[in-house]
């Protein structure tokens, strides 16, 4: 970047929104001096018809020099900004300046309830499954928090419901019924819901470990059918392709490992 600092979309971005807006002023002149210029020849006064066209002349220079130097204004570069891992940094220290809880594991960053994915070859984030264009960091903090604020989309009944029956099937494949209490990895539980060609793209492992972490924290516990799940940990969380992993609402990381289901009571 110029003058050697670090490179900064947001400031990138300031600089030729300003820019613009001058633009647009030198264009609302030359609007002014052809309203002028209309005016004249509406009514025919023949010495003002020739000072508008003088006046629309430099009102439109003034235009096209502003516009080339709000264009050539314009040199970021995008490429090297989005491989080095730059905007990942300015959009998390940006979401810290400005009180956003925004935190970065797995090539994915954690800003409860949602998960936000970079997609650099297409200068756009995803946020869940909604493609976002908008990346100005301000911006795109602003609407992280707006979407903070919704009534959340997790269902934690219907998504115990689901772990259940994922569950239940792969007991029954071990012991050929369903065992009380015991415990299976929930890597498989995963494997199971990603079972389909493509299933693993739609539904990201990340995404998996963020919906286990919001039923952990939801308190619902309790199947229709009165099973009681838990999250009983192991010697297998030391181990990374054993466990599931989150970065919770307070940016500390939480490793998950199996699940159960007992009848209540």
């Amino acid at each position: 970047m110029q003058d050697g600092q670090t490179p900064s979309l947001e400031r990138s971005l300031a600089k030729t929104e300003e820019e613009a807006q001058g633009v647009l002023r030198a264009a609302s002149a030359v609007t002014a001096a052809l309203k002028r210029f209309r005016g004249a020849a509406h009514v025919g006064n023949l010495r003002d018809i020739r000072a508008a066209i003088a006046a629309t002349d430099q009102a439109l220079a003034t235009l096209r020099q502003q516009y080339a130097n709000a264009r050539d204004g314009w040199d970021f570069d995008e490429e090297a900004y989005f491989e080095d891992g730059s905007f990942v940094a300015e959009l998390v220290e940006t979401a810290k300046r400005l009180n956003l809880g925004l935190f970065e594991m797995d090539e994915r960053l954690y800003s409860y309830p949602v998960l936000v994915r970079l997609l650099p070859n297409d200068r756009a984030v995803m946020i869940d499954k909604t493609r976002e264009r908008r990346i100005r960091p301000t911006v795109l903090v602003s609407h992280l928090r707006e979407l903070q604020r919704r009534p959340p989309r997790f269902k934690p009944e219907a998504f115990l419901e689901a772990l259940h029956d994922a569950y239940s099937t792969i007991v029954a494949r071990g012991r050929g019924r369903p065992a009380e209490g015991t415990v299976v990895k929930l890597v498989d539980v995963y494997a199971l819901f990603t079972l389909l060609p493509g299933q693993s793209k739609e539904y990201s492992r990340q995404e998996f470990a963020r919906d286990i972490y919001l039923l952990d924290q939801s308190g619902v516990t309790t199947t229709r059918r009165g099973s009681v799940v838990s999250l009983p940990a192991s010697t297998g969380t030391r181990s990374s392709g054993s466990t599931i992993k989150v970065i919770t609402q307070d940016g500390q990381e939480k490793a998950y490992f199996g699940l159960a289901f007992t009848a209540a009571g």
